[in-house]
């Protein structure tokens, strides 16, 4: 009886130490910050922006009409994502700076260690996978009936169902560690989740393109 009261003692003041501790860096967190908002507003927009033209794309051939071509309307595309990832990025950066740095992030050299490393491998799966399947390949070319012709299976493809999703989450993950930001920690909280959302939308459409292709192919060899 006394081992188990002990246990439990021991186990609430854990408990109260977390408790303490998260309301503490949650308290450090502008929430009103405009930089903050304009953040999370870039974060939530992006995914539903692509994956609304891309949809848009596959139904009418809209960017592939105004551009001429379906691999011009696809570069088009990439380079309208490219330029709002630029955008949510520099916001971010903003957000962060004029957010309040948590001291029991920045006085621990390890955390600054472990996030060189997490952004490390972050970049490494975004560059490696976007080298792995090219322009097309990683901005929807899918969409715009620009198919891969096999399942890419190498490296980074071999260790990361998505690759590209996982890299910037972790790279959101590193830079708000190293610079000790709680703030940060939230948006890529917020990252990870909208990423989440959007491949339930994404992966069950894009397979059904793939579907819908082999049983073309297979008709067109009777």
């Amino acid at each position: 009886m006394d081992v188990t009261k002990a246990q439990t003692e021991a186990l609430l003041k854990q408990q109260g130490r977390v408790v303490y501790y998260l309301d503490h860096i949650l308290s450090t967190i502008n929430f009103r910050d405009k930089y903050f908002q304009y953040s999370i507003a870039f974060i939530l927009f992006n995914p539903i922006f692509w994956n609304v033209v891309a949809r848009l794309e596959y139904k009418t051939h809209l960017l592939t009409k105004l551009t001429g071509s379906a691999k011009a309307g696809c570069y088009l595309l990439a380079a309208t994502i490219f330029s709002l990832g630029v955008g949510r990025d520099l916001v971010f950066d903003k957000a962060l700076r004029q957010q309040q740095t948590c001291e029991y992030l920045t006085n621990n050299v390890n955390i600054k260690y472990l996030s060189c490393g997490i952004f490390g491998v972050g970049q490494l799966l975004v560059l490696t996978s976007m080298y792995q399947l090219g322009v097309t390949g990683t901005y929807l070319g899918d969409y715009f009936g620009i198919l891969m012709k096999e399942r890419v299976t190498g490296f980074p493809f071999d260790v990361s169902n998505n690759p590209m999703y996982q890299g910037s989450t972790l790279s959101f993950l590193a830079t708000s560690l190293y610079y000790g930001k709680p703030a940060g920690l939230v948006i890529t909280a917020i990252v990870y989740f909208m990423y989440k959302i959007a491949l339930r939308f994404e992966e069950p459409f894009t397979a059904m393109i793939y579907a819908k292709k082999t049983v073309e192919d297979k008709r067109k060899l009777k």
